[in-house]
């Protein structure tokens, strides 16, 4: 790699651009307090740019977990793809509630399955017993074969529509919470989604538990407790169980937004504590005796007792169980709880009900590298199969799906961004069998549903599966027929889904289903440091075309600089990529050094305009997030009366004026998280001297591995850089699904 003195750039010594406009840092984050709550909490909810924590994954789409819950009720008669995927969730949360009714009590790791997982796991347990000999599982008739889908009628390409927006309640609900807030002395803004959130009787429901305020996304608990103090006066206190169990839910909630499914009781008890509650041992009784929470306890066979009970048992068990650890207990909101459930048995069913004696052998000859045979071979003999490789070894999947059409099959492969499309349908023989996830799930794009209404695919190939949320995989594979196969693709060294869950990782942890590792390496420069980072090392790397480039700064005023200077002249002189397809990558987004003073400063330099739809010019580099975790990179057209028109990528787009403050950002400077699924050809990594904290061996691997022809990274951070590679990364996510996976009979080691 080259390392260039302060003040130098590649290529050609030029002048410095004395002349760039350095943005003012961001404005400070809103006042915590009561009287804080002035602040719009529809911003939490969507915001895009909220502010990434150190050591998680997916935090981009923070406070936005809750935007799928205020969708219309009522179908329209053309469904854009936002909608329609936010329908998909309803589905599944409507499906999730059924089930809720349906428990009993806490579910202990791999019980209270249904269908064949219930069936495999009930034959372990026989054979382990003694109940019956092994031998009497493996008479049982092979499952018939799965029907092929009739043709489905070619997609229609669909015209530009605008992002339609959920409706909200009704004026007479608003304007009754509204009185209330008034009341408490909280803000009116917090009337609308307070009753989007809260439903037709939001009133009442506040006016009776003023904790029920916390159910709003960018509500603080101390604000809450000012609210309820307004409301109810002496009659409150810190030990109130209303206050207590909606900060149960509240803790739950935020554990969310960094990805985790589910929190150990100890940590929420500490976190209770913190908050004033005397007996935090109590208050976690009680929210799973009002459901609030669903507890679980990890490493037992049998189902724990009734939740309250079982957590006031759990010392006493450790205790009668000197020497042994006592199983962890866990608490969880139901909606990932039976979400993971639900994923874990379809993963199961899919396992289980393929055919397992195909024969691909020509197939797999006939691929272009022993990589590609070896999954070809995989696949053919299981339904379920996870692959791993870096950007390379996407090539993979794609011979995959080629052979598989050869043979007659239905083969789909999906990938998280449009960008990672169009880079798998250039590797494919027919470009139109690569579709976005989310294309797919909404129907708008891909082969549509048969009539039982299960996606019409013989085999799916989902790339970029590290960004696969727990809620999102349900979906997929409950919308998978018996018999179809699913091969989920990816680099477990970039940062996980926005959402919460860790599916990919789960999965392979677990050994659940065969496993291919791809030794197709990265080529060049850029590949050679990312490999190295991937296993903890950063080395230096011989790059004589300048493909890996280091700039120097002092500090974050100098980073915004030496960042506009490579992007608007030194990269496009020297290395011949022009701005436009040069990407921005920092830590995040507020700070001297953020994608907002980055975005500033590069709107300054690169389309100077007065922004005259808020904030927008036609020109302007923007990314639009038409649902929680989803980022479209576009270029504003045009603005009107309907709203901000956008290009993402050849596809038109119309944001209404409502949504753009919340839903469309400028795009020149992402964050890693933003960046994760798409690749540029240039890529400058901004990392000032206050980033240092919020680096790890994911983020840098990530952000690194965008560059397809040039990485330059501004870099201010010193030896945080390579302690942040060195560092052996380590599970920050908690999840159910690792041993929900592990206790099904269909793991393999």
């Amino acid at each position: 790699m080259t390392a260039l003195p302060r003040g130098e750039t590649p290529g050609p010594s030029a002048a410095a651009d004395d002349d760039t406009v350095v943005a003012d840092t961001a404005a400070a984050a809103p006042d915590p307090s009561a009287e804080g709550m002035g602040r719009d909490p529809s911003e939490a909810a969507t915001d895009p740019e909220a502010e990434e924590t150190d050591g998680t994954d997916g935090t981009d789409a923070a406070g936005a977990a809750d935007a799928t819950d205020t969708a219309d009720g009522e179908a329209a008669a053309a469904l854009s793809e936002a909608e329609a995927e936010l329908a998909a969730q309803r589905e599944l949360r409507e499906r999730i509630e059924k089930r809720k009714a349906e428990k009993g009590g806490p579910v202990a790791a791999g019980a209270k399955l249904s269908g064949p997982a219930a069936d495999l796991l009930a034959a372990v347990r026989a054979v382990e017993s003694g109940e019956k000999p092994g031998a009497a599982f493996f008479d049982a008739p092979a499952p018939a074969p799965r029907r092929v889908a009739p043709a489905p009628a070619p997609v229609r390409p669909r015209a530009s529509e605008p992002v339609r927006v959920p409706q909200g309640a009704s004026a007479e609900a608003v304007a009754a919470v509204s009185a209330v807030l008034a009341e408490g002395g909280a803000p009116e803004a917090l009337a609308a989604p307070a009753a989007q959130t809260l439903g037709a009787q939001a009133a009442d429901v506040l006016r009776e538990d003023p904790w029920q305020l916390l159910a709003v996304a960018g509500v603080r608990p101390e604000q809450a407790d000012g609210f309820a103090r307004a409301l109810l006066g002496a009659a409150c206190g810190p030990d109130d169980e209303r206050r207590t169990a909606a900060l149960v839910g509240w803790l739950l909630e935020r554990a969310a937004l960094q990805g985790h499914t589910a929190l150990d009781a100890s940590a929420v008890r500490a976190a209770l504590a913190e908050r004033a509650v005397t007996d935090p041992e109590a208050a976690v009784q009680h929210a799973v005796a009002e459901g609030v929470v669903l507890v679980f306890q990890e490493g037992l066979d049998e189902p724990a007792d009734e939740g309250a009970e079982e957590l006031a048992e759990s010392g006493e068990q450790a205790e009668d169980s000197a020497g042994q650890e006592p199983p962890q207990v866990l608490l969880s909101l139901d909606r990932y709880a039976l979400a993971e459930e639900s994923l874990a048995d379809g993963l199961a069913r899919l396992v289980n009900a393929c055919e397992k004696d195909a024969d691909w052998s020509e197939a797999a000859a006939a691929a272009g590298s022993p990589s590609a045979a070896e999954l070809i071979r995989t696949v053919a003999a299981g339904g379920l199969v996870a692959h791993t490789g870096g950007e390379a070894a996407r090539a993979e999947p794609a011979a995959l799906i080629t052979a598989a059409r050869s043979l007659g099959l239905q083969a789909v492969g999906a990938t998280h961004s449009v960008d990672g499309r169009r880079r798998l349908a250039e590797a494919l023989d027919d470009p139109s069998t690569a579709v976005t996830l989310a294309g797919l799930l909404s129907g708008a794009e891909g082969p549509g549903r048969d009539e039982d209404g299960a996606i019409a695919v013989d085999l799916l190939v989902v790339l970029d599966a590290p960004q696969l949320d727990v809620e999102t995989a349900a979906i997929l594979v409950e919308s998978l027929a018996d018999g179809a196969r699913l091969v989920l693709s990816g680099d477990p060294g970039v940062l996980g889904s926005a959402g919460a869950g860790r599916v990919f990782a789960d999965l392979l942890a677990a050994h659940a289903c065969p496993q291919v590792v791809s030794r197709t390496p990265d080529p060049g420069p850029i590949g050679e440091l990312v490999s190295g980072i991937g296993i903890g090392e950063l080395n230096q790397v011989e790059a004589p075309g300048k493909e890996v480039v280091i700039v120097p700064v002092h500090d974050a005023g100098e980073a915004v600089h030496r960042t506009v200077q490579l992007v608007a002249d030194s990269v496009p002189r020297a290395i011949g990529v022009p701005s436009a397809d040069t990407q921005v990558i920092t830590v995040g987004h507020g700070g001297p050094a953020g994608t907002r003073a980055l975005n500033a400063a590069l709107k300054q330099r690169l389309n100077a305009g007065p922004g005259r739809f808020g904030g927008f010019d036609p020109g302007d580099r923007v990314v639009h997030i038409p649902t929680p975790g989803r980022t479209v990179p576009g270029v504003v057209v045009s603005a009107d009366a309907e709203g901000l028109h956008l290009d993402c990528a050849g596809t038109p787009v119309v944001v209404p004026q409502e949504r753009v403050e919340s839903s469309v950002r400028h795009g020149w400077a992402l964050s890693a998280h933003q960046a994760t699924g798409m690749r540029w050809p240039a890529v400058v990594v901004v990392l000032p001297g206050d980033a240092a904290q919020g680096l790890s061996r994911a983020w840098v691997y990530t952000a690194f591995s965008r560059g397809e022809r040039h990485l330059s990274v501004v870099h201010g951070v010193d030896q945080a850089l390579p302690r942040a590679v060195a560092q052996s990364p380590s599970q920050d996510r908690t999840t159910r699904l690792r041993a929900l996976l592990e206790a099904l009979p269909t793991a393999t080691v």
